[in-house]
């Protein structure tokens, strides 16, 4: 004889919407829908007895039900040039979380050379409440998406990426953080320069030695004189490789510079073994500045001197551009945000070698 299942014994089997878990809970159908959507205003009591209900049902919500009905999705597309540099996977990270705490999900792509639009159109067909693109990427790459998303008003943000036409932007001053470290330098004793890994190849670079050129100039030094690169000579394959690679190549040059700035940390810690490894000695022979300031400017001995961008701030603002856009009308004029850089000072700088 065949037995018809109870909603005790297999809950999940019954419970097909949201009307039917709230009155297995025994409470509204509004009240259980406020929980769902992280409304405030509830007692701790009820929002224990819904998730409480969760766990022992398994019953999720149906979401393209909610968007039938015209509701938000909560949920936000995220794009990624990569998962290759830590902080991007940090600053991804941090979004997720900030997030899921204010009751939205993250569906995260990387955003391939020539997908941008693909990918974009994909987020929108889920719909979406918002987009945010987090990295830097080929100069031309996320306008093209972008375009329609800035034309319709759709809630986005671009973090790191500055001046990408209408779009509302959070980023680092990375050309005040080359002004900086320079100041700091020059306050050293450092009147010549070497750069590991920064060129104009890319808008963030180009950013980096903006700051560098006004930070000299600001202490009357020219930039075509006392500034020096080596990475034309040596294919960047693998950042650590390629930071020693450079640092030898400039260790070998008469009158080389007292002080090199590199593109990430991990270069910049390359860049000290390569100089030790050419019997130069850090700080007493040269100075190195890292950007980044991960983790492992802790590893090396001295520790590196680096340019922390603050991205909990920057995850924050971001954050908060997304939140103010969704529900309400296209903004006037596109939101854009500065970040101020700390420059964090250990022990790979000093002053200059006479």
């Amino acid at each position: 004889m065949k037995r018809e299942l109870s909603t005790k014994s297999n809950p999940k089997a019954r419970l097909r919407s949201t009307a039917e878990f709230a009155r297995h809970v025994g409470l509204a159908r509004s009240t259980v829908s406020r929980v769902l959507n992280r409304q405030p205003g509830l007692r701790a009591g009820t929002i224990e007895k819904v998730e409480r209900a969760l766990r022992e049902t398994g019953f999720a919500p149906n979401a393209h039900a909610r968007l039938l009905r015209g509701e938000h999705s909560h949920t936000i597309g995220v794009c990624v040039k990569d998962f290759l540099t830590p902080p991007i996977v940090r600053k991804m990270a941090l979004l997720q979380q900030a997030m899921r705490s204010r009751g939205f999900s993250c569906i995260i792509e990387m955003l391939e050379p020539g997908t941008s639009e693909s990918v974009i159109q994909h987020f929108l067909s889920l719909r979406v409440d918002g987009i945010a693109f987090i990295g830097y990427y080929d100069q031309g790459e996320p306008e093209v998406g972008l375009a329609g998303l800035v034309h319709f008003g759709t809630p986005h943000v671009v973090m790191d990426q500055f001046g990408v036409p209408d779009a509302n932007t959070v980023t680092l001053d990375r050309s005040r953080a080359m002004e900086m470290a320079i100041d700091y330098l020059v306050g050293l004793g450092h009147r010549r320069f070497g750069l590991i890994g920064i060129s104009q190849r890319m808008l963030g670079e180009f950013d980096r030695i903006t700051g560098v050129r006004r930070g000299l100039q600001r202490h009357g030094l020219d930039p075509a004189v006392v500034v020096t690169s080596r990475d034309q000579y040596h294919p960047r394959i693998e950042d650590y490789a390629f930071g020693a690679a450079v640092a030898r190549d400039f260790a070998a040059l008469p009158g080389r510079p007292t002080a090199y700035l590199a593109l990430n940390d991990d270069i910049a810690i390359g860049a000290m073994h390569g100089f030790v490894e050419s019997g130069l000695q850090v700080p007493d022979s040269v100075s190195v500045v890292g950007f980044n300031n991960q983790d492992v400017c802790r590893m090396p001995n001295p520790e590196l001197t680096s340019i922390d961008q603050q991205i909990e701030a920057t995850v924050s603002s971001a954050v908060d551009i997304l939140l103010s856009q969704i529900g309400k009308p296209r903004p006037a004029a596109p939101i854009i945000r500065t970040i101020e850089p700390v420059l964090v000072v250990r022990g790979s700088t000093g002053p200059a070698a006479r």
